[in-house]
């Protein structure tokens, strides 16, 4: 696997003589320079720096027995939990690539995955044990000795990961990795074929560490996670917390009240969330009971937060808000400080340190500032490439008159005069009617005004007059009684001509993914599964 990821070209910029520590042998030193400090806070146990880093040892060490070459990629299907964490630490260690997968996957969709990335080893959890069942007729390649319980229950999976390390030595012995070297694939969700691999190397995780260490993700940092490790989201936080010898507490499921707790008896400093966690922890009847002051800074990504929500949380909740707009694939990097700029926070900020942004027409002709297109991004992070797919890899990329080349995100959105990103929608949620763009979240902002309204999504369903129109979708409040009539009048008589929604549909739960975005996709395919060949 090696050899052909090294020949998956570099789009960062290089720079000469960059100094890199990589994370399997950096964290080597805590064992002694804060051997009793919590790495790894869950509700089962604490574990400190010296604990963690015997079992990382022992897993890296085992790995490489049991035949891992520098490279190999191994995989885990598994919530949060401290054996997951010590072996992503022990993959990376060993000189490894680590594999996330998501349980929300289908074994269709794991087993091409698994093929792709042509994993060595799989380890996965109880709570995974009969996706697994389904996974293993395929799994052809993978030897049932390969495939580990990382709980102390191995039964329908194999041997518990205890019995695996058997008597394997803690001692310390990091590969040595270049920049080059490839760090995790983090796997699209995608329905059909084979998902796309999207391959980070050190260089990539190794800028983006540092650059979050600056917001306080170091040593001294508490660290909340409550989104699974498999997402990009959670390890943009994880990784630099553990990079710096800090505490994770960590969250097998998401739960606001539980959250809540945690976060004051352990005096939580950093947490990465997504909008839909900071509505339901904000919307908690004892929110305000609770004593979070311990927290410096909290941070939002996977989809723009809304600006009420955010004055919500700047009111209530200690501690300033950072919204972090980025992709897995890197490129594209932008930060708000809700502090520092109240009146931007309908943007998703500027674009960080080393990062550039822009927007291009759908001929791929950069537009000036303040007209909408596609963004674009450059940045000091940015991914190898999709794994195996090279025509894939080319579609996402586009070349600037100077001969640079940016990330194409998927994303409508225009850049304001003072430089702040807006992001309008995803390109392929774009709805066109009668010839126009009707961007899905200015009619979602129109239906959230209305005081009865909880939660709202819009999509483009057929119409014969029109080609399609805008349906809206509508969670109301508790207690509310307004009728989908009533709203459609409300909010269209606050829209323009071109951007009236044709009816509303009101709902008990918009589906959502793991860390939280509106699957939009799943909305659509009722509607238009009959137009279908």
């Amino acid at each position: 696997m090696k050899s052909n990821l090294s020949k998956m070209p570099v789009y960062a910029p290089i720079t000469p003589g960059e100094p890199m520590e990589a994370i399997g042998q950096r964290i080597q030193r805590f064992a002694t320079a804060r051997a009793e400090h919590p790495a790894l806070i869950s509700e089962q146990s604490v574990v400190n720096w010296e604990a963690l880093l015997n079992q990382t040892n022992k897993v890296a060490n085992h790995l490489r027995e049991a035949g891992l070459q520098h490279g190999d990629a191994v995989a885990a299907l598994s919530e949060n939990s401290t054996n997951y964490v010590a072996l992503y630490l022990g993959v990376l260690t060993a000189g490894g690539c680590m594999v996330p997968l998501s349980g929300m996957a289908s074994a269709e969709a794991l087993n091409l995955m698994l093929s792709d990335c042509g994993a060595q080893f799989l380890f996965v959890s109880q709570k995974n044990r009969d996706l697994l069942q389904s996974l293993r007729p395929g799994l052809k390649a993978l030897a049932n000795n390969r495939i580990v319980s990382l709980d102390e229950n191995g039964e329908g999976i194999g041997q518990t990961l205890g019995d695996w390390l058997g008597n394997a030595s803690s001692e310390a012995h990091p590969a040595d990795v270049s920049p080059d070297d490839a760090f995790n694939i983090i796997y699209s969700s995608g329905t059909t074929g084979t998902p796309k691999g999207i391959l980070h190397d050190y260089r990539f995780r190794q800028r983006q560490m540092e650059r979050m260490s600056r917001y306080g993700l170091d040593g001294e940092a508490v660290n909340l996670v409550s989104t699974p490790l498999y997402s990009n989201t959670t390890l943009v936080s994880v990784l630099p917390t553990l990079f710096h010898g800090g505490t994770l507490v960590i969250m097998a499921k998401f739960d606001a009240r539980r959250f809540l707790e945690l976060a004051e008896t352990h005096r939580v400093t950093h947490a990465m969330l997504v909008p839909v966690q900071y509505q339901r922890i904000l919307s908690d009847t004892e929110f305000d009971r609770f004593d979070l002051s311990s927290f410096k800074l909290k941070l939002c990504t996977s989809a723009p937060l809304r600006p009420e929500v955010i004055a919500d949380a700047m009111a209530r909740w200690p501690g300033n808000l950072r919204e972090v707009y980025g992709l897995t694939e890197g490129g594209i990097s932008t930060s708000l400080d809700c502090a520092a700029h109240p009146s931007k926070w309908s943007s998703v900020g500027i674009p960080t340190e080393g990062a550039e942004v822009r927007v291009i027409d759908e001929d791929g002709q950069e537009l000036p500032s303040g007209e909408t297109g596609e963004l674009v991004g450059r940045a000091i992070s940015m991914m190898r490439g999709y794994v195996n797919q090279p025509e894939q890899t080319q579609e996402m990329l586009w070349e600037s008159p100077g001969g640079q080349v940016f990330y194409r995100s998927g994303d409508m959105g225009r850049i304001d005069e003072d430089g702040f990103i807006h992001i309008l929608d995803r390109r392929k949620d774009m709805i066109i009617s009668g010839g126009f763009n009707i961007y899905a979240v200015d009619l979602e902002k129109a239906l959230l005004d209305h005081p009865a309204v909880e939660d709202a999504a819009v999509i483009g369903i057929p119409s014969d007059q029109w080609g399609e129109t805008p349906l809206g979708l509508v969670i109301l409040k508790p207690g509310q009684k307004n009728s989908g009539p009533e709203l459609l009048q409300w909010a269209n008589e606050r829209l323009g001509k071109s951007q009236r929604i044709s009816a509303i549909e009101l709902r008990e739960e918009l589906p959502r993914s793991t860390i939280g975005k509106i699957l939009k996709r799943e909305l659509r395919a009722p509607y238009w599964q009959p137009f279908k060949r």
